[in-house]
């Protein structure tokens, strides 16, 4: 089977932000001429996901930050803020002009059709 979506390197070379970058976990599933991306990324704030896809790299940024509910003080915390981040590498075989994104209680999906068969024919003239 050939690799249509590899995984790309986690670690950028230059800090984004402060503090630590998570890789998030990605199940990727494949069904007939589609590919579904399932990313955990619980506690990220919606308006600052960031799904980029450029010269077949897709990008997936948020940022996290630990709040307390609403009149509750925090006594002990394991929670970090910090940002997502996961780069992964489209083969010619995705269609990367038709991505649906949806964000749904923590987990980022992303369901990518396969591109259609460019195949052309080419006439050869002759003299």
């Amino acid at each position: 089977m050939n690799q249509i979506i590899s995984n790309g390197s986690s670690v950028s070379t230059e800090p984004t932000s402060s503090g630590p970058t998570f890789t998030p976990p990605a199940d990727i599933l494949e069904k007939g001429e589609t590919v579904v991306m399932l990313l955990d990324i619980p506690g990220a704030d919606p308006a600052s996901l960031d799904v980029t896809l450029d010269k077949r790299i897709l990008t997936i940024a948020a940022r996290v930050t630990s709040a307390a509910p609403e009149g509750y003080m925090p006594t002990y915390i394991e929670f970090r803020d910090g940002t997502y981040e996961r780069r992964f590498v489209f083969s010619e075989e995705m269609d990367g002009e038709h991505i649906d994104a949806l964000l749904k209680d923590g987990v980022l999906r992303l369901t990518i059709p396969k591109a259609t068969n460019t195949t052309k024919k080419i006439h050869v003239k002759s003299e």
